[in-house]
């Protein structure tokens, strides 16, 4: 049998299906969310678009202009002929490539989208190899199975070992950050988007003739995959990551006990009263409010400390939370960036460490830009008033389970 046979084989099978992994038109919507702000008409590139369900959606909804690269030409066929359907023609243009050898020059995108198919150059690889394609500003979406358990069972590590090495959600976080992009969100996607693929699949696998050249062994390996998920599935799972290159204008990096008399000139200089810098002082003081790792500093390029992020312990009712404050920039070097980097840097820091709810008080317009929402949404509420627009929370997970009730700082806060 040869190889070409079993090629024809498997996208036999696959050809017309809505989907050639999972996902779901809600998971492509909330990843986009997640993209923040774009150009009135981003650049997109979509990789390993297959027939292109999210490149319609992105043309077609955030107003791109959608670049879609698959190796397989009756994919970019049928992604042409739904793009010419839906009066999108103008909006999608088709490119036969590698994902591995993309001929585009440095900064050519505002948004580069691959869901279902990092794992055909490896996620380390792909954060690797597609950075330099984004223009500043831009994001990087990727989908990426992963080990959803500490301890996956023998079958499925059987199973994928033979496939594709998973890692778990900290560990592929971990890989971001050290590849050096800053977390947006994370979004483990949902059952039904397995089912929104295999659903079809096993559908056509019924139909398929298996007398067929090779189907008979297609049949089997797409068999064997959905009754791994179908048996096993509780230990792996896909999850979205809205990744952003850091700024490298600015180092950031945890705190050293060197840098304490600056991280207090600066609290100090940046806000009306020493109260901030007085309140850091007392946090460091307090075993069970401080948490190792999580005071940040950014520096500006001759290694001057110049922007301070702090996040301590707090509570949500009787549970664990993270408060993020305060975050200061030194006056001379306030709107230049260096405070979104100190932030974003700390709480990526934050996510490695295992927090999943991070509490802000501060400025509505300011710190939505990293993810926060009112934390009433969540039935969350401090204990003193405050606008409700003010009191943000983040979910750093991107479960949405959450506590509920009112939060309890830290004495130092003295409310």
């Amino acid at each position: 049998m040869s190889d070409n046979a079993l090629y024809d084989a498997f996208f036999a099978l696959h050809h017309g299906l809505p989907r050639q992994g999972p996902g779901s038109d809600s998971t492509t919507r909330r990843l986009l969310a997640l993209a923040g702000p774009l150009p009135e008409r981003p650049r997109v590139l979509d990789l390993g678009c297959g027939p292109g369900r999210s490149a319609l959606l992105l043309a077609a909804e955030a107003g791109a202009e959608v670049t879609a690269v698959d190796l397989h030409e009756p994919f970019l066929e049928e992604l042409r002929l739904a793009a010419a359907a839906r009066g999108l023609g103008d909006s999608v243009r088709t490119l036969n490539a590698d994902m591995g050898g993309l001929p585009f020059p440095d900064g050519s995108f505002d948004l580069v989208w691959a869901e279902s198919s990092a794992y055909a150059l490896g996620f380390d690889t792909a954060l690797r190899e597609w950075r330099r394609l984004l223009a500043p500003g831009g994001t990087l979406v990727l989908t990426e199975c992963e080990w959803t358990v500490d301890r996956p069972g023998p079958e499925a590590r059987a199973f994928w070992d033979q496939h594709y090495r998973l890692r778990t959600t900290a560990e592929n976080t971990a890989a971001a950050v050290e590849g050096g992009y800053h977390v947006l969100g994370v979004v483990p996607q949902p059952e039904s988007d397995w089912d929104e693929y295999y659903g079809p699949l096993s559908e056509r696998a019924d139909a398929a003739d298996p007398a067929s050249p090779a189907m008979a062994e297609a049949l089997a390996s797409t068999r064997a995959e959905i009754a791994m998920r179908r048996d096993h599935g509780g230990d792996y799972g896909y999850t979205g990551y809205v990744l952003r290159p850091a700024d490298a204008r600015w180092r950031t990096r945890e705190e050293t006990a060197a840098d304490i008399p600056a991280v207090r000139e600066i609290n100090a200089a940046a806000f009306a009263t020493a109260q901030e810098a007085a309140l850091v002082d007392a946090l460091r003081e307090d075993t069970e409010a401080w948490l190792p790792g999580l005071s940040y500093v950014a520096e500006a390029p001759d290694g001057t400390v110049v922007a301070y992020a702090l996040v301590t312990r707090c509570r949500v009712g009787d549970a664990p939370a993270a408060a993020l404050a305060p975050v200061a920039v030194a006056p001379a070097h306030q709107r230049g960036g260096a405070g979104q980097a100190v932030v974003w840097a700390v709480l990526d820091a934050a996510r490695l460490r295992g927090e999943r709810l991070v509490l802000v008080l501060g400025h509505p317009e300011y710190y939505p830009r990293f993810g926060f929402v009112r934390a009433s949404e969540y039935g969350i509420a401090p204990g003193f008033e405050v606008p409700d627009e003010a009191m943000m929370a983040l979910v750093l997970d991107g479960s949405g389970e959450v506590p509920q009730g009112m939060i309890h700082y830290p004495a130092a806060f003295g409310v």
